[in-house]
């Protein structure tokens, strides 16, 4: 396996603000010792969300295991996951801010878009579609 370094277009807030929750998590179950430090593997999993890298390249590029890799994804979503906010609080936020539609499960619906209509190609997908809405009752 060849290795090269790459970049990905986020900020360093974002990093700062993801390695952050990985460091409290850290403090709060007593784990002394990993083989990435919050800031590497914060990073590892953005590499992993952002550029849809698998497991196997986010860890092969980080000098980690597949398996080492998908639990520190599987952990820093979780606390991401615990921050976002509960349904019901989005639902009524939507409301209260005129949204007709909302799109809560990321499903991407293929489309046969040209090439040349970028608002409905997914980078993530690398195919033209659009989100399954979901509409907002009330």
């Amino acid at each position: 396996m060849l290795f090269y370094r790459a970049a990905v277009d986020l900020s360093r807030s974002t990093l700062n603000y993801v390695a952050g929750l990985i460091r409290r998590r850290r403090k709060q179950i007593g784990s002394t010792w990993r083989l990435l430090n919050p800031g590497r593997q914060a990073l590892l999993v953005l590499v992993h969300l952002r550029k849809g890298e698998t497991f196997a390249e986010a860890g092969a590029g980080f000098e980690v295991s597949t398996a080492t890799a998908w639990r520190y994804v599987e952990e820093t979503v979780a606390l991401l996951s615990a921050r976002s906010p509960k349904l019901a609080a989005a639902l009524k936020k939507a409301k209260k801010d005129g949204l007709t539609h909302l799109i809560l499960d990321g499903t991407l619906i293929h489309t046969d878009r040209v090439k040349a209509d970028r608002p409905y190609f997914s980078g993530k997908h690398r195919v033209h579609g659009m989100g399954r809405p979901g509409e907002v009752g009330g």
